[in-house]
Order: C-alpha cells, then structure tokens, then sequence
C-alpha cells in the first residue's frame, strides 16, 4: 500500500460553539490547532474561517488571511480551503478568500444537496450565542447549491487560473459520475484525489457497504487515475476511515467532521484525533505520508506558488 495521508480539518462550518468548548473560532485558536495538528501527522490542514467575535462561520477573507500566514510560517503542511464554506454563503463568497490567497488545494463539493444540520439543536439546551439555534433549525429547509455551473467555475477560477489542485467531495454516488463528467468535457485531469463523505444528513448514509460500493464505482469510473480519502461524521468518524485506511486509502479527521475523541468525550483539540487514527494506521502497517509526499502524490503546485 501506498503511504497514507491524513487530512486535518480544523473548525468547518458545521459545529457551533455551544456544542464544544473546544471548538477553534478565533485566529489564534485556529492556527494552533492547526500546527499542533501538523505535528502530530497531518499533511494536509483543510480550513475554514469564523467570526472571532461569536463563532459563526465566516467567508471574509480577512478572517482566513489572519491565520492562514501564521500557519504557513510555522508548518509544512499543505493549506487546503474550503470552496464551499458554509450552505448559507453565496459562490461569490465562499471564493473570495481562495481567490485572493492561492492556495495548493481547495476543496470542491461536486453536486447540489440538502444539507440537513437541524437534528443537532435537539441536543443542545445552553446556547452560547443567538445565530445558533436559528441557523440549525433553519437547515430543515436549506439547499446547498452546487450547479453544473458553479463547479465549472470554481475548476477554472482556483484550478487553471490559480493551479490549485483539488479536494473532490463527494457526498454520493451521483457525485462521482457528475465528476466523470468533468473529466470527459478536459476540465479535470487525472490524478484526482476524492474524499468520500459519509453520515451528514442529505448524502449517502454511513454504513461499511456504502463505503465499499463508493469505491467500486470509483474503480469503474476512473480505473487507476484517482486516490481516494474517507471522511465521516460524528461518530462514525474513526471506525469508517480505519475503514479506509485498511482498503489503501487516505483518512480525513477533525472537528469540522467530528467533536469527539470517544463515545462521550470530547476532543480536546484536532491533534488528538491526529495522533489516535496515526496510532491506529501505524498498527495497520500503513506509513503515514509527510507534507512533501503529499504534494508529490497529488501533484500540488508547492507552497512557494501561493499567495499566503
């Protein structure tokens, strides 16, 4: 098996702060986290911003350029943005930040969905800010938009203006043919890198089978030309990527995906989940893949080449 890379994503835009004290909001806490999780393993650091003020998720991008050169100066990792940011965001601004910053990766959510948070406000009574609520009930009637036409103009945006490479989200299995279909209209080139994405409420369920069909129609669908990486959420997060991990892919952990380390604890930051799935992929026999080794697996353009 190849070298495995672990992918860390940092606060996401799902999670509020009422749900964990833990949870990274301000530029300080973000960047932390996110050099204590190249530390401990990540070769890829994935990111969103928020307001520091009360934690909301943020596309402003002096959110993002408030930590993203810290994290630069102090790390090897590579810098990953978020394209999709959060479902309530307009394209326009979920792109601002990546335009401006240049990043190696961005991320690309490759089909539009529902997108359903509203089951967590059931399990919070002490909110910590007024948005919170509002905005998890509220997805009970949100759509995540991703067009045909946004797709294609966040490949040519980020990818051949800018020479990001990408992060394929593919929430189910539509996805992957509707990135096949990228592929046969010349706007994305092999070797792709695909994050398999389980468990949030609108996309494919997460359970072992659909991990092992995902993969199969990959297979059919871009033969050798692809890797892929498994992300889960909640806590589904650590059996369904050691899933992966024994299946020779890839591994994404984090906040953004899961608050917990174990059944009813919390994280305490994003390194700890870092170092229990490399613990686990080393007792597996995988090789966990360094910054360089991530960049030349994927083909990334080189830190030096961005404009953080």
């Amino acid at each position: 098996m190849s070298k495995i890379i672990i992918t860390c994503a940092i606060t996401g835009s799902i999670h509020t702060p009422s749900m964990s004290p833990h949870l990274p909001v301000t530029a300080t806490q973000i960047t932390d986290n996110a050099i204590d999780a190249a530390a401990a393993g990540a070769a890829i650091l994935h990111l969103h911003a928020r307001d520091p003020d009360d934690g909301r998720p943020s596309a402003q991008p002096d959110h993002f350029m408030a930590f993203l050169p810290q994290i630069k100066q102090r790390s090897d990792a590579v810098l990953n943005l978020t394209t999709g940011g959060s479902a309530t965001m307009t394209l326009e601004a979920r792109l601002a930040a990546p335009k401006l910053a240049e990043p190696e990766m961005c991320s690309l959510n490759m089909g539009t969905m529902n997108f359903a948070l509203y089951p967590a406000a059931e399990r919070i009574g002490d909110w910590k800010y007024d948005w919170e609520k509002p905005f998890l009930e509220g997805s009970d009637d949100l759509v995540f938009k991703n067009t045909p036409r946004d797709m294609a103009h966040v490949l040519h945006e980020m990818g051949d203006k800018r020479g990001a490479r990408f992060e394929f989200e593919c929430y189910d299995v539509s996805h992957l043919y509707m990135l096949r279909h990228f592929m046969d209209r010349g706007l994305v080139q092999a070797p792709l890198f695909i994050q398999f994405v389980f468990g949030v409420l609108g996309g494919i369920g997460p359970d072992p089978e659909n991990l092992t069909h995902m993969k199969r129609i990959a297979d059919k669908l871009f033969g050798d030309g692809y890797t892929f990486s498994v992300l889960a959420a909640g806590r589904h997060q650590m059996p369904l990527i050691t899933m992966s991990a024994i299946m020779g892919g890839h591994v994404r952990v984090g906040l953004e995906d899961s608050l917990m380390i174990s059944r009813g604890t919390l994280a305490r930051d994003n390194a700890e989940q870092v170092a229990k799935i490399r613990r686990i992929v080393e007792d597996l026999g995988r090789t966990v893949a360094t910054p360089a080794e991530a960049r030349e697996m994927l083909h990334l353009k080189g830190a030096d080449c961005t404009s953080i």
